[in-house]
């Protein structure tokens, strides 16, 4: 029989990106959503119900081995709302005896973490949104679930919703780039189909070796450690293959207006989010892969123009 998996928050960005893996593997995909929604995606059995109706959910997802939590609110509801769907999460989970995936984030580790990021770096959080994602974590960690926690760098890929389309990939038509940082200062980047095949790949290791882990574990997602200047040569590239600009025209880069996100962040609450989470494009960092690879073995990764020309045309460029 194929391996069940239940993805919690299966429309959204990640969701989607899981299931679709999932499927490509061959697993039967659950996907939860929210009750009066609605989705499309061959092979995924929808389930329209609320995350924190852990007995309905557990009785329509019965068999599922493995729980992916891919729920995600906006900012401005994270601190009511990331506890209580990592508790829903976690009563799913146990009622199915399955094991709980959580993808993790860089906001664990804080303004002053060192340029190389691995599972035993310590997570001191100067944000209230990094505060609440090492309480969730460490929740988690607590339930006595099985569970699996993989951290990755900014997203890009399989839509909208994340700093590269609503800001280096907004203007490209135009042969335009924002950069929200020093364009000189490295961070790290997940392309989200690979990511999301990282967690196919260790569902199915757990599948073969249910006991192959302790009872909870946290794994770096490497992906691309990229610049500024490497974004701004990429974007520059591909909008040349495009046609969107000259092969002798160079791509116009200019910086993110960050006075203008503080003028207004009194009275817009994502605004003042976004400000918070500032310092990230003005420190250097990146994940180490090395305990995900040698468990998995070779990491899920696309080479870079292959993976944007992939990420222009999931937005519709």
């Amino acid at each position: 029989m194929k391996p069940t998996v239940l993805i919690l928050g299966a429309r959204g960005r990640f969701g989607l990106a899981a299931a679709r893996a999932f499927t490509e593997a061959g697993w039967k995909v659950l996907g939860q959503i929210r009750p009066g929604a609605s989705a499309h995606l061959p092979g995924v059995q929808w389930l329209p119900l609320d995350p924190a109706d852990g007995a309905a959910l557990a009785q329509a997802a019965r068999g599922a081995t493995v729980v992916v939590h891919a729920l995600n609110p906006p900012y401005p509801q994270w601190a009511k709302q990331v506890p209580v769907l990592m508790e829903a999460a976690i009563d799913v989970a146990k009622a199915l005896d399955a094991t709980l995936m959580f993808t993790g984030n860089v906001y664990n580790y804080g303004a002053s973490m060192p340029a190389r990021l691995d599972e035993d770096t310590p997570q001191r959080p100067s944000t209230r949104k990094g505060a609440l994602r090492v309480a969730a974590e460490q929740r988690l960690a607590d339930s006595g679930v099985r569970s699996v926690v993989i951290r990755a760098g900014d997203y890009f890929g399989c839509g909208s919703g994340s700093w590269f389309d609503i800001a280096l990939a907004k203007d490209i038509q135009k042969g335009k780039m924002t950069y929200p940082g020093a364009m000189d200062i490295a961070t790290s980047w997940a392309y989200l189909p690979d990511l999301a095949r990282s967690f196919v790949a260790v569902a199915d290791k757990l599948a073969q070796e249910p006991g192959a882990l302790p009872r909870h574990t946290s794994f770096c997602f490497a992906g691309h450690q990229l610049m500024g200047n490497d974004w701004a040569q990429l974007m520059q590239t591909a909008a040349q293959e495009k046609g969107w600009l000259a092969a002798d025209q160079a791509l116009k880069v200019g910086a993110m207006p960050w006075w203008l996100i503080k003028s207004l962040s009194f009275a817009v609450p994502m605004f003042r989010e976004l400000l918070e989470m500032r310092y990230l494009w003005h420190t250097p960092y990146a994940l180490s892969g090395k305990k995900l690879a040698a468990f998995i073995g070779v990491q899920p990764v696309t080479p870079l123009p292959q993976a944007l020309r992939a990420a222009l045309a999931d937005l519709g460029k």
